[in-house]
């Protein structure tokens, strides 16, 4: 039978247009049945997701970039149903840390015609209101939090150098929350700058807050960054870029499977979408997403 395909196509970026028209072409010329999805939103994308997923396809293909593929993984998530990502967008991280890279349409149709897949953990986020999503990379919650949203503010996009900028930006202005966190019973309550909860390693176009995260481990990586002043900081922020920040005096590393945010810190974000302010609930769900090995 011919492989039956949903594209769930990013509406905000020219980039993932391009990518997914080429690659149905290629896609119909070898004979699989594809449909065109583009939601008005976010929120209509989980709702053309959800779906999609329920018409069982042999995969549901995000084109797009991170936000994207998290409205996809709310349609996909404990269903079977592959969830495949063609990267089009500015960070790409998800992309990247599942091994799915951007590629020509040829190879990439091929890849997903031969269909293989392999699980992947998603992590189950329950909201102060009792609702619950579901994310693939890492959690920002405090100035993190406080960066993506100055950058989601920006009006031309330029990637992990977005980041960066943003990051400069809040430096100077943003002070320590009082954190309370449960990690599987281990409790810790102090004030910090930033609490970040990675299922994967990277988030801002690659960098890596949380560099031990495994996405098939069962486990979610905990990150605190202590209170300090503002000097203390800034030679940080280099190891931080490369990974190597995690035996600093100043941040508390964990691993577990139920981490319990409260914090006065704002609106958390999520795979680079805004989730809303504490207290939160992140649950690693293991092997709860077939992902598509788009690499051949």
């Amino acid at each position: 039978m011919p492989a039956d395909l949903a594209l769930l196509v990013d509406p905000g970026r020219g980039r993932a247009a391009v990518a997914a028209v080429r690659l149905v072409q290629r896609l119909r010329a070898r004979g699989a049945r594809v449909r065109v999805l583009a939601g008005r939103s976010g929120a209509d994308s989980a709702r053309l997701a959800l779906r999609a997923a329920a018409e069982r396809p042999d995969a549901l293909v995000a084109v797009g970039g991170d936000g994207l593929v998290h409205q996809a993984l709310q349609g996909v998530v404990g269903t079977g149903v592959a969830l495949a990502i063609v990267p089009a967008g500015t960070g790409n991280d998800i992309a990247r840390a599942l091994g799915c890279p951007a590629g020509r349409p040829d190879r990439t149709a091929a890849a997903l015609l031969a269909g293989r897949t392999r699980p992947v953990d998603a992590v189950r986020l329950t909201l102060a209101d009792g609702t619950e999503r579901h994310y693939l990379s890492v959690l920002a919650c405090g100035f993190d939090a406080r960066v993506n949203e100055r950058v989601n503010g920006f009006r031309f996009s330029a990637g992990r150098a977005d980041y960066l900028r943003g990051l400069v930006a809040e430096l100077g202005s943003f002070a320590a929350a009082d954190y309370s966190l449960d990690v599987d019973g281990t409790r810790i309550d102090e004030p910090g700058l930033l609490v970040a909860v990675g299922n994967t390693a990277a988030y801002g176009g690659g960098i890596p807050m949380c560099p031990g995260a495994i996405p098939d481990d069962g486990l979610l990586d905990v990150v605190l960054l202590r209170a300090a002043p503002l000097a203390h900081y800034l030679p940080l922020l280099p190891r931080i870029l490369t990974g190597h920040h995690t035996t600093d005096a100043t941040v508390v590393a964990l691993r577990g499977r139920r981490v319990a945010i409260r914090a006065g810190a704002g609106a958390a974000y999520a795979d680079g979408e805004r989730m809303g302010p504490g207290p939160l609930v992140c649950e690693a769900v293991p092997k709860s997403v077939e992902v598509l090995d788009t690499t051949s």
